[in-house]
């Protein structure tokens, strides 16, 4: 009797799945792939299980992945101290070379190995490759005080987007690959540039129109003052409660950068906990979610 009612629990759970795989067939959902799921061996490989799925029932994922951890763990072991302003790693032609070693190199080539071995057909990528990610220098503006002019902040080859080509995302997914990016982009010199991945996630997702862009993040999603969950926010919720001070810190550029997507053509954007199993499934798979979803 247990088999029989917990196979209908499952059954159940399928049928809930249903309309939102009707819905999203097709189209293209664009993932940021960081934080604890990164470095959790069962995470990483139930995300792997779950993309994977996604492709199988006719959703096209596209990853972005982070490495910060990876990349500040290669730097410690070389003796190279890694610096930040603003949240920002400074990032000369020696560590610009170890990011890339690292980013392109070695975490790219495990999610892309992980997903194949589940059944996938994942291509890594950087955003050198095929001129996918044409980026500018980034300068960070600082205030020094009141009626003076910002501090020009130089952080070595920190990039930004310029623009991404979505045709070449778009010739891989209709080819059935699940396209796997690094977040690195080169400028007009031929330099290659460290970019936020967040950063990224957001110009692929609006190069590309997608349906949704997820962030997988290590806390619950976007927080009210009173350090509650917010489901479903606007974009006008959002903008009032970034003028408020309510998001402040690390979700700050999460949420601008859902923002900057959603202005850019994506339909929806998520900030979900990655640390949960099969989170990318509960949030759009369920009818409740497990994160915030940030709308026009």
């Amino acid at each position: 009797m247990d088999t029989v009612k917990k196979s209908m629990e499952r059954a159940e759970i399928l049928m809930e799945a249903l309309p939102y795989i009707r819905r999203f067939y097709n189209k293209v959902i664009v993932i940021k792939y960081g934080g604890h799921a990164m470095v959790d061996d069962e995470l990483k490989d139930m995300f792997a299980r779950d993309v994977v799925m996604m492709k199988y029932v006719g959703i096209h994922p596209v990853v972005v992945h982070g490495g910060g951890p990876q990349i500040g763990g290669y730097l410690k072991k070389l003796g190279k101290e890694s610096q930040f302003v603003q949240g920002m790693r400074v990032t000369d032609q020696e560590t610009m070379d170890i990011v890339e070693m690292v980013l392109v190199g070695k975490v790219n080539k495990e999610i892309v190995g992980l997903i194949n071995q589940h059944g996938g057909r994942a291509v890594g990528l950087s955003g050198k490759d095929g001129r996918l990610i044409k980026a500018d220098k980034y300068l960070l503006s600082a205030e020094k005080a009141k009626d003076t002019p910002p501090e020009i902040i130089d952080l070595g080859l920190v990039g930004k987007v310029r623009e991404v080509d979505g045709d070449l995302l778009t010739a891989l997914v209709r080819d059935g690959f699940i396209p796997v990016i690094a977040p690195t982009g080169h400028g007009d010199q031929g330099e290659t540039y460290n970019i936020n991945a967040d950063i990224v996630a957001g110009a692929v997702a609006a190069a590309l129109k997608a349906e949704k862009l997820v962030l997988l993040t290590d806390v619950a999603g976007v927080l009210d003052s009173d350090k509650r969950l917010i489901n479903t926010m606007s974009n006008a919720e959002a903008l009032g409660m970034i003028n408020d001070g309510i998001i402040q810190g690390g979700m700050f550029p999460k949420v601008k950068c859902c923002l900057k997507a959603l202005r850019g053509g994506v339909r929806k954007a998520h900030i979900i906990d990655g640390r949960h199993k099969h989170a990318i499934l509960l949030e759009m798979f369920t009818d409740r979610g497990i994160g915030t979803e940030i709308v026009i």
